[in-house]
């Protein structure tokens, strides 16, 4: 088996195990709507985007609640 191919496989093993958890951490939020980390650390330090803080320092985000960010101002 060839680099790439394990590479490939672990990659899609994370993200199926990212998409059945329910609290996401930042990098797995990051990756999960494809915000870039930098501009993600602007919408929770605006406040504008839903996450929670538990010890003042890591950043979670709860899956339903960044869905339903994601899908706010629907268009017709």
């Amino acid at each position: 088996m060839d680099d790439l191919n394990l590479k490939d496989r672990l990659i899609r093993m994370e993200q199926l195990l990212t998409a059945n958890k329910k609290v996401l951490t930042l990098e797995e939020a990051c990756r999960y709507t494809g915000i870039s980390r930098a501009y993600m650390y602007k919408l929770t330090s605006s406040e504008r985007i839903p996450h929670s803080k538990p010890g003042g320092k890591m950043i979670y985000f709860d899956r339903k609640k960044l869905n339903s960010w994601l899908l706010r101002n629907p268009k017709p």
